[in-house]
């Protein structure tokens, strides 16, 4: 149900079942007969109560502070309670016991302020839930702007960072004269198509972004030589479960810029597995240059904070060096 629908939907059930039982606690068959012209009165007054008090939005004001026309409005609708309970009779019996009659006015002003404040307690309850309603949702809202906003910046951090350190690697093989020079060109130019067309979703399939992984792995592999093994292994049930873009690549990034050496026997193995709509994701290897300028890189927390808008309480992220062995795990439950 659309949210547009849910006042008519609270308006005529008051109107068609909460308000005709409450009417039928008096004797309207006799007193339509009798007091046909007040009952007639009633009715219409107490509809009308309630479209006022849905119409004022008593909290609302209430909430602005507006507490001189909320007052105002009260008094004029008791200052109206009060002259109902004074209904003329178009015309009274002679002989009727002015005991009785006492007794019956009393009655009918007793059963007047009954209604009024039935109606007044039921509008003023609706009112109130729509409004705390409203603001849940204003607040959801805002909250999903900022987020996205959030997003937004963190993408733009990434595709920098990214691009600066591929650019090192191009200019790497440039100035060696490499063989291999044509064909990195080629996977970047494709790389950077992924970047600019792909990244503007929120969400693409699961197999497009281990498709972009592998390109970037094989363009980083162009620049390393025998003392370096590189082992990217990958299971997908499901390549069309979709994933952010560019939520992994920075673990990827890291690994190479940190686990690489021209003189040292080395090795980067990654590892993502795709199964039941959970992601696992894993990269492990040796630390051949440290990082002491940054200890906790810009790319992992930004990676971070993406994954905590993201998926907030269905990701865990675990990093770990230990004997100069650096290991990332990341689950993320994609649905």
């Amino acid at each position: 149900m659309k949210r547009s629908h849910i006042p008519v939907c609270i308006d005529l059930l008051f109107c068609l079942v909460i308000m005709p039982p409450i009417i039928m606690l008096v004797p309207v068959d006799k007193w339509m007969v009798h007091h046909s012209a007040f009952m007639l009165t009633l009715i219409t007054y107490l509809y009308g109560l309630y479209f006022v008090y849905r119409k004022t939005k008593l909290p609302l004001l209430f909430m602005q502070r507006k507490f001189g026309r909320i007052l105002l409005m009260i008094a004029l609708l008791v200052g109206v309670t009060f002259l109902l309970t004074h209904f003329p009779y178009l015309a009274e019996p002679e002989n009727i016991d002015p005991f009785l009659l006492k007794t019956w006015r009393h009655l009918r002003s007793q059963m007047v302020w009954f209604f009024f404040l039935i109606v007044t307690g039921f509008s003023l309850s609706i009112e109130l839930i729509f409004e705390l309603f409203h603001q849940v949702l204003s607040r959801q809202e805002t909250e999903a702007e900022k987020n996205k906003a959030q997003l937004a910046l963190y993408k733009a951090q990434i595709n920098p960072h990214f691009l600066f350190n591929t650019l090192n690697t191009l200019y790497g093989l440039v100035l060696t004269q490499s063989d291999k020079t044509e064909s990195a060109f080629v996977k970047f130019s494709d790389i950077l198509k992924y970047m600019y067309t792909q990244t503007a979703f929120e969400v693409i399939p699961v197999s497009q972004e281990v498709e972009y992984i592998r390109q970037y792995v094989d363009l980083q592999s162009l620049r390393l030589n025998r003392h370096s093994q590189v082992k990217l292994e990958t299971w997908i049930e499901d390549g069309q479960v979709e994933i952010p873009p560019m939520i992994l690549i920075t673990f990827v990034e890291n690994a190479f810029k940190y686990g690489v050496s021209p003189d040292t026997d080395c090795f980067i193995l990654l590892h993502i597995t795709v199964k039941e709509g959970q992601l696992l994701f894993e990269t492990e290897n040796r630390v051949m240059k440290e990082n002491r300028t940054t200890p906790h890189a810009m790319g992992i927390e930004n990676c971070r904070k993406r994954l905590e808008l993201l998926y907030p309480g269905r990701y865990e992220l675990v990093t770990k060096e230990e004997e100069g062995l650096f290991t990332v795990r990341l689950t993320i439950q994609l649905r």
